[in-house]
């Protein structure tokens, strides 16, 4: 007997079905068990990238309290110790805390007057390229600070340049250096340009804007901050006494 075409359509689902469910089966028998092994494999490595994450943490806490606690004896007068807290700070694989130590440890050489190994520790830093260019930028500046006095102008210049813009969280000691190597230079015209800039920025310390206004009018500008709109140009004899070379402040 014939099948009417409802009865036809009917039959070819129920083939397509049991096909279906055949291929299904065949899957399962033949890649079942690795399908099985993949999603536990799956599984165990999400459960050890969040333990990993958790282990991260824990030791970043860790080596903030022992940071801060390098700070307190340093603060305390004993830089020795805290140096010696610091060492194992200064080798961590965070680079932040790496470079946060490093830098203190940079620091306490200076304060003992021992300036060119501070230097070259700052340089390390500097060099770093693991560490955010904000810790290298402020290394470099720390460099310079250290070695400034025995350094050419040209040297000065094109370590700073790059910095001593007024985007940079640290033009105004970068800036400060940059202009008196450009005086030291010979090219007054730069120094006072940039003495200008540091002068009316906002974002720059009172104590480097301070200095920027009487360097500028050693040298006939009138860069007082209150004066933003124009810069005029007055008279040496009436701008502030100031001395032609200031050097940094370390």
């Amino acid at each position: 007997m014939a099948l009417t075409p409802q009865n036809n359509e009917a039959f070819l689902r129920e083939v397509d079905d049991e096909l279906r469910r055949d291929q299904l089966t065949s899957y399962w028998e033949r890649y079942g068990r690795w399908t099985i092994a993949a999603i536990v494999v799956a599984l165990a490595a999400f459960a050890g990238v969040l333990y990993w994450q958790h282990r991260q943490t824990e030791a970043a806490g860790v080596e903030g309290e022992q940071l801060q606690a390098a700070y307190d004896t340093l603060g305390a007068g004993q830089a020795d110790k805290a140096d010696t807290m610091l060492k194992p700070i200064a080798a961590s694989p965070r680079p932040g805390y790496r470079a946060l130590a490093q830098m203190t440890q940079a620091d306490i050489l200076l304060g003992k007057q021992q300036i060119k190994p501070a230097a070259a520790m700052f340089a390390r830093i500097a060099a770093d390229t693991s560490l955010a260019q904000p810790f290298r930028d402020l290394a470099l500046i720390r460099q310079t600070s250290a070695e400034f006095d025995t350094l050419k102008p040209q040297v000065v210049i094109e370590r700073l340049r790059p910095i001593a813009v007024p985007t940079n969280a640290y033009f105004g000691s970068a800036g400060e250096m940059l202009a008196i190597a450009y005086l030291d230079s010979g090219r007054k015209d730069l120094a006072g340009q940039l003495f200008s800039q540091l002068a009316q920025n906002d974002a720059v310390p009172d104590t480097i804007r301070q200095r920027a206004v009487q360097m500028a009018g050693t040298m006939g500008i009138d860069a007082t901050p209150n004066d933003a709109a124009k810069v005029r140009i007055v008279s040496p004899a009436s701008a502030a006494g100031a001395q032609s070379k200031e050097a940094p402040a370390q």
